[in-house]
């Protein structure tokens, strides 16, 4: 069978919009109405990979259906490789953190920033430096946990007003 440029272009813009399992078995029937020499003409002609191939045309006569593990691909969460980071976390910053002043929220307030828990978690919980997320991840689980980076509102001085402001007493040099 003989392949024109209409039938190459339909063969492959079907083909890139499939997915997954039914991709390879479009492949592995348009592949065996191609007959012999089939495999090899859709390796040259419609740059479709012999892997594909090979796994659709064996899915197609066994009627098994390979499983994709999409989800097992990709990096963990910092939480599955570091169990006890979120503990860890806590424990140092329970202790520089207050409730909202106001009670409106149930936020806690902290003046440690994302950086200065990552120097701590190094220097006094054993983390290296290597394994420990970067600052940003920090700041994210820090929020997640209900904290934010915030000015401690009792080491803030008060403001005076100009009326109460005691006058001072002009020199009169």
């Amino acid at each position: 069978m003989e392949l024109t440029e209409t039938a190459k272009e339909l063969f492959k813009t079907t083909a890139s919009v499939l997915k997954g399992h039914e991709r390879r078995l479009f492949i592995a029937r348009t592949v065996k109405e191609l007959g012999a020499g089939g495999k090899q003409k859709a390796r040259q002609e419609l740059g479709w990979s012999w892997v594909t191939i090979h796994k659709g045309l064996r899915e197609l006569e066994s009627g098994v259906r390979c499983v994709d593990a999409y989800a097992m691909r990709g990096r963990k969460r910092t939480e599955e490789r570091l169990p006890n980071l979120l503990v860890d976390i806590r424990a140092i910053v329970d202790s520089e953190s207050q409730t909202d002043g106001s009670f409106k929220t149930s936020r806690l307030y902290t003046r440690l920033t994302a950086a200065e828990v990552r120097r701590q978690l190094i220097a006094g919980k054993g983390y290296s430096d290597e394994e420990l997320p970067s600052e940003e991840v920090i700041r994210q689980r820090l929020n997640s946990l209900g904290y934010r980076v915030r000015a401690v509102s009792k080491s803030k001085p008060k403001k005076r007003s100009p009326k109460q402001t005691p006058s001072l007493p002009k020199s009169g040099k």
